[in-house]
Protein backbone atom coordinates (compact mmCIF):
# COMPACT_ATOMS: atom_id res chain seq x y z
CA UNK A 1 0.00 0.00 0.00
CA UNK A 2 1.52 3.28 -1.11
CA UNK A 3 1.92 5.95 1.56
CA UNK A 4 0.79 9.17 -0.06
CA UNK A 5 2.53 12.24 1.32
CA UNK A 6 1.37 15.09 -0.93
CA UNK A 7 -2.01 16.46 -1.93
CA UNK A 8 -0.92 16.32 -5.55
CA UNK A 9 -0.15 12.61 -5.37
CA UNK A 10 -3.41 11.95 -3.50
CA UNK A 11 -5.39 13.68 -6.25
CA UNK A 12 -3.44 11.85 -8.94
CA UNK A 13 -4.12 8.41 -7.45
CA UNK A 14 -7.83 8.94 -6.73
CA UNK A 15 -8.35 10.25 -10.28
CA UNK A 16 -7.71 6.78 -11.68
CA UNK A 17 -10.65 5.09 -13.37
CA UNK A 18 -10.51 2.05 -11.07
CA UNK A 19 -11.42 1.89 -7.40
CA UNK A 20 -8.99 3.61 -5.04
CA UNK A 21 -9.39 3.14 -1.30
CA UNK A 22 -7.72 5.77 0.86
CA UNK A 23 -6.96 4.64 4.42
CA UNK A 24 -6.62 7.67 6.70
CA UNK A 25 -4.42 7.02 9.73
CA UNK A 26 -2.07 8.75 12.17
CA UNK A 27 1.09 7.53 13.88
CA UNK A 28 -0.36 7.91 17.39
CA UNK A 29 -3.67 6.09 16.78
CA UNK A 30 -3.85 2.66 18.51
CA UNK A 31 -6.82 1.59 16.34
CA UNK A 32 -4.74 2.40 13.25
CA UNK A 33 -1.94 0.14 14.51
CA UNK A 34 -4.53 -2.58 15.22
CA UNK A 35 -5.22 -2.96 11.49
CA UNK A 36 -1.54 -2.96 10.44
CA UNK A 37 -0.95 -6.73 10.79
CA UNK A 38 -3.79 -7.81 8.47
CA UNK A 39 -4.03 -4.94 5.97
CA UNK A 40 -1.27 -6.27 3.65
CA UNK A 41 -3.27 -9.47 3.17
CA UNK A 42 -6.51 -7.53 2.60
CA UNK A 43 -4.72 -5.43 -0.04
CA UNK A 44 -3.45 -8.61 -1.72
CA UNK A 45 -6.87 -10.33 -1.68
CA UNK A 46 -8.68 -7.31 -3.15
CA UNK A 47 -6.29 -6.61 -5.99
CA UNK A 48 -9.04 -4.98 -8.07
CA UNK A 49 -8.68 -1.93 -5.83
CA UNK A 50 -5.72 0.39 -5.35
CA UNK A 51 -5.07 1.09 -1.67
CA UNK A 52 -3.26 4.17 -0.39
CA UNK A 53 -2.36 5.20 3.13
CA UNK A 54 -2.84 8.85 4.07
CA UNK A 55 -1.47 10.40 7.26
CA UNK A 56 -4.44 12.52 8.35
CA UNK A 57 -2.14 14.96 10.17
CA UNK A 58 0.44 15.32 7.40
CA UNK A 59 -2.31 15.94 4.84
CA UNK A 60 -4.67 17.93 7.05
CA UNK A 61 -6.07 19.83 4.07
CA UNK A 62 -7.20 16.57 2.43
CA UNK A 63 -8.56 15.13 5.68
CA UNK A 64 -10.40 18.37 6.43
CA UNK A 65 -11.85 18.66 2.93
CA UNK A 66 -13.18 15.10 3.23
CA UNK A 67 -14.46 15.66 6.79
CA UNK A 68 -12.36 12.85 8.23
CA UNK A 69 -13.13 12.99 11.95
CA UNK A 70 -12.44 9.44 13.15
CA UNK A 71 -9.44 7.32 12.32
CA UNK A 72 -8.76 4.95 10.81
CA UNK A 73 -11.18 5.94 8.07
CA UNK A 74 -11.66 4.35 4.67
CA UNK A 75 -12.85 6.36 1.66
CA UNK A 76 -13.32 4.86 -1.80
CA UNK A 77 -12.95 6.85 -5.01
CA UNK A 78 -13.44 6.25 -8.70
CA UNK A 79 -12.39 8.77 -11.31
CA UNK A 80 -11.68 11.36 -8.62
CA UNK A 81 -15.17 11.14 -7.11
CA UNK A 82 -15.97 9.67 -3.70
CA UNK A 83 -18.18 6.61 -4.03
CA UNK A 84 -18.53 5.24 -0.48
CA UNK A 85 -16.91 5.63 2.92
CA UNK A 86 -16.40 3.76 6.18
CA UNK A 87 -15.81 6.49 8.73
CA UNK A 88 -16.48 6.34 12.45
CA UNK A 89 -14.54 6.61 15.67
CA UNK A 90 -14.69 2.89 16.46
CA UNK A 91 -12.00 0.24 16.00
CA UNK A 92 -12.50 -1.56 12.69
CA UNK A 93 -12.25 -5.34 12.43
CA UNK A 94 -10.83 -7.18 9.44
CA UNK A 95 -14.31 -8.47 8.63
CA UNK A 96 -15.78 -4.95 8.63
CA UNK A 97 -12.96 -3.67 6.42
CA UNK A 98 -13.36 -6.52 3.95
CA UNK A 99 -17.13 -5.95 3.82
CA UNK A 100 -16.47 -2.27 3.08
CA UNK A 101 -14.01 -3.13 0.29
CA UNK A 102 -16.56 -5.52 -1.24
CA UNK A 103 -19.23 -2.77 -1.13
CA UNK A 104 -16.79 -0.25 -2.62
CA UNK A 105 -16.00 -2.56 -5.52
CA UNK A 106 -19.72 -3.28 -6.07
CA UNK A 107 -20.54 0.44 -6.12
CA UNK A 108 -17.72 1.11 -8.59
CA UNK A 109 -18.97 -1.72 -10.81
CA UNK A 110 -22.51 -0.35 -10.69
CA UNK A 111 -21.20 3.04 -11.86
CA UNK A 112 -19.77 1.51 -15.05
Amino acid sequence: MEKVSTTERFNEVIAQNGTTIAVFKTSWCPDCHFIDPFMPEVVQIYDKATFIEVDAEALQDVASELNIMGIPSFVAFKGGKETIRFVNKLRKSRTEIEEFVQRALAVAEALN
